[in-house]
């Protein structure tokens, strides 16, 4: 079972992989690890989810810590709990966008301060497969609270329209998302003028994945922001710590070019800041930090990454590809699930412009979005390209990247699945075509 103890999480098939058992051990042994005498704990809508936070209760009272169940939740909506209420740390059942018959755990400290491999969760990998962890005298005592009023109204506290009204399109893919969409109704002028799977169900009620990096599941909302004349589409993957969109002309946003968006929201209230971004990402998000007074760094990938790189150099937004975008505002650092789009109608606002003429205006290079690919022997495969573009400039903070005058990849392993994952930018899409044709007959031969 040692493999579904991920880069940042527990995921895996239920109940070959993740059982009521494992869970009940992995939350004795977080009691151990923590030395914690209180734990906040919700889940997402699978069906094995109740269960599993049952075994989850059960592990962490036994072992003497009290338990606050926060019940359904999006995941974060789990990491403000946990910069509000008098607890030691935060664990979340879900799978995210995995199908449905898989689940997982997702754990923090105190503040949202995130638990991967590196920071603690090998430990309590360790600690629970060899069954370590004590048996109180007493017994936890569970208690219940409601997060999410206190949590709608934070977000909507960040809304400055400027008199402007809006018309939004949202896809919640039946998902976590849903418990998302109250904060809209608290916002002045904003407007819900299609909603697509606006109820909790189980996974795969949905026909199509909770997952708005893959383009695809974004079809159906493209098409209803068009026939309903949105503003903007909203999309929410399945716990809703990623959040994706679609312009006013049903055109998917980059998730990188909105990182650069949500800088020039952010740099006007915090002018001079430092705002990190994949390195994944495009050169123009780079441009755009820096042409607004910002400090740009690149990051790793992965939130537990992130989130100790923007503690560490006071970051007050970072962004990933893949549609996490992670603030350090209201004395927590972690995703805040709908304030990247409030946010984006902030500027929107202010700078009177549509969200296609802003993007636009940053769209500048020519990305191949990211390519997975299954490859038996990725290290050997690194080295290789290393080899073949030794003559670019390297930088190994997380892969291999090599950069060149008018053109660039990043070829990386992914921390949760078997796969190599490449991008590639260039000046012009011709070059841009012709590097990924050249890069992938040398990574496949």
């Amino acid at each position: 079972m040692k493999e579904i103890f991920k880069a940042y999480d527990v995921r895996g098939l239920y109940p070959s992989e993740i059982s009521e058992e494992l869970v009940e051990k992995t939350g004795r042994a977080f009691v151990k690890f923590m030395n914690a005498k209180k734990v906040a704990v919700a889940s997402d809508k699978r069906i094995s989810s109740p269960s599993l936070l049952k075994a989850l209760i059960e592990g962490l009272t036994l072992s003497g810590a009290d338990v606050i169940d926060l019940g359904l939740l999006s995941t974060p909506m789990l990491y403000f709990a946990s910069s509000r209420l008098d607890i030691d740390g935060a664990i979340m059942v879900t799978a995210s966008h995995n199908p449905g018959e898989y689940n997982g755990l997702k754990f923090c400290k105190k503040n949202a301060v995130p638990i991967g491999l590196a920071s603690g969760l090998s430990d309590i990998r360790d600690i629970a497969l060899a069954g370590m962890f004590d048996t109180s005298d007493r017994v936890g005592i569970v208690s219940t609270h409601d997060i999410k009023p206190e949590y709608d109204k934070l977000l909507a506290s960040f809304a400055d329209f400027k008199g402007k009204k809006f018309h939004l399109a949202t896809d919640t893919a039946h998902a976590m998302g849903v418990l998302e969409l109250p904060v809209y109704k608290l916002l002045p002028g904003v407007a819900l003028c299609g909603t697509l799977y606006d109820t909790l169900a189980l996974p795969g009620v949905c026909p199509h994945e909770a997952n708005p990096l893959k383009t695809e599941t974004l079809i159906e909302l493209q098409h209803v922001v068009r026939k309903t004349k949105a503003d903007m589409g909203i999309a929410y993957d399945g716990d809703a710590d990623r959040i994706g969109f679609v312009d006013e002309k049903g055109r998917v946003v980059p998730m990188d070019l909105t990182t650069a968006l949500l800088a020039e929201a952010m740099l006007e209230k915090f002018p001079k800041a430092t705002v990190l971004y994949d390195l994944r990402s495009s050169r123009a998000v780079k441009e755009s930090i820096e042409r607004l007074g910002g400090i740009a760094h690149e990051s790793k990938v992965g939130h537990a990454n992130i989130k100790k790189q923007m503690n560490e150099e006071k970051a007050v937004l970072a962004g990933e590809v893949s549609g996490h975008y992670y603030f350090n505002l209201a004395g927590y650092i972690a995703e805040m699930g709908t304030l990247p789009a409030i946010l984006l109608m902030n500027l929107m606002a202010k700078t009177g412009k549509k969200l296609s003429e802003l993007v636009d205006e940053i769209r500048v290079y020519a990305h191949t979005g990211e390519i997975n690919m299954e490859i038996d022997d990725a290290k050997s495969v690194l080295a290789k390209v290393k080899e073949a573009y030794h003559d670019g400039a390297l930088s190994e903070l997380d892969g291999v990247k090599i950069v060149y005058p008018d053109w660039w990849f990043s070829l990386r392993s992914s921390n949760t699945e078997p796969l190599l994952r490449l991008n590639l930018e260039a000046d012009t899409p011709e070059i841009m075509e012709a590097k990924k044709m050249e890069l992938l007959t040398i990574i496949n031969s």
